[in-house]
């Protein structure tokens, strides 16, 4: 099927694109899904600068490099949060304002709008991003945790979405949200219970990331064989679970990287997912979008990371048949 293999540059953005398109291109890549911070791809001056998507274009092309997607994780985690201190690292200054926490829910709200309408102007029909979840902290129902107050969250998070999906509609693209802890979906039942909240409208759908199902027990493949029609756009992240006796799967206040810790991130093809069937289920719902490489493995050197995993997609990627294995039997 040849689908394009692409980088996320999230985790890339302490490098100027200048240096990381050069280094996309060289570690094998199509392209990039460029993330909505760093100087990788700024909303506002795609929305203001009448120059900029023009500029972007000519350096992705200069490079030789394709987009498919922009992501605006970090913006979309405040629409829905309860805002805090934490959320000041992460945010732009513009959205962040005065700290304000109604404040910063309506900002980051604008600006997932005007994100939409940056990602038409590109020309690219995918918006990957978090929600945000009011409810997440309710995990483990202790104090018990009465059902209206789930339903108030999902509630929550459809009232402040909903007008935001609008706005993607207008421009005809899509917001995949990346199925994760602290957002409003993080498995299969309650993505089941975020599509209902927003009336299965198609501007809502997901970016499938196996990472962060396989160590919460559940079954990558079984995900998208569940949402076959919502597969928008796909992440490629390995995870491992390293649980000893010692640990678990909540993992201990550990950072990323801790050897502590029940379960971490691993570079593609060095974890625990399952990518053959992944490849054969996605084969199965006839998605013919990009893999996008988000790369994460603290125990190991990022640029070579980079470039095995693209390597590791390019052997691994391939299309279904179209001739029953058996058919030649017949006479």
């Amino acid at each position: 099927m040849a689908r394009p293999v692409t980088l996320f540059t999230g985790q890339w953005a302490d490098l100027p694109f200048e240096e990381l398109g050069r280094l996309t291109r060289e570690f094998g890549y199509d392209g990039n899904e460029l993330a909505c911070w760093g100087d990788h791809f700024d909303v506002a001056k795609a929305t203001s600068d009448p120059g900029y998507i023009a500029a972007k274009r000519e350096q992705l092309d200069r490079f030789g490099l394709q987009c498919h997607a922009i992501s605006n994780h970090l913006v979309g985690q405040a629409v829905c949060d309860v805002i805090d201190e934490r959320h000041k690292s992460i945010l732009p200054p513009h959205v962040w304002g005065d700290g304000k926490p109604e404040g910063v829910n309506k900002r980051a709200a604008e600006e997932m709008k005007a994100t939409a309408r940056a990602a038409q102007k590109l020309g690219v029909g995918v918006v990957n991003g978090f929600t945000g979840s009011s409810i997440w902290p309710y995990l483990y129902s202790f104090p018990p945790v009465p059902e209206s107050m789930i339903e108030a969250g999902f509630q929550q998070f459809a009232d402040r979405w909903n007008p935001i999906l609008d706005v993607f509609g207008e421009c005809g693209v899509r917001f995949a949200l990346e199925v994760h802890p602290t957002e409003i979906a993080f498995d299969i039942h309650t993505a089941r219970r975020a599509l209902e909240a927003v009336g299965n409208r198609e501007e809502f759908g997901f970016n499938f990331d196996p990472s962060h199902l396989i160590w919460q027990g559940i079954d990558p493949v079984e995900f998208i064989r569940e949402f076959p029609d919502r597969i928008y756009h796909v992440h490629v992240k390995d995870a491992i679970v390293t649980l000893n006796g010692r640990s678990g799967i909540l993992a201990s206040h550990l950072n990323f990287g801790d050897p502590r810790r029940g379960w971490d991130f691993r570079s593609p093809g060095r974890g625990g997912v399952n990518f053959e069937e992944i490849i054969r289920a996605l084969n199965a719902i006839k998605y013919d979008g990009p893999l996008s490489v988000e790369w994460e493995d603290s125990g190991m050197e990022r640029q070579h990371g980079a470039r095995e995993a693209c390597e590791f997609l390019r052997k691994l990627d391939f299309s279904p048949s179209n001739v029953a294995f058996d058919a030649a039997f017949d006479r």
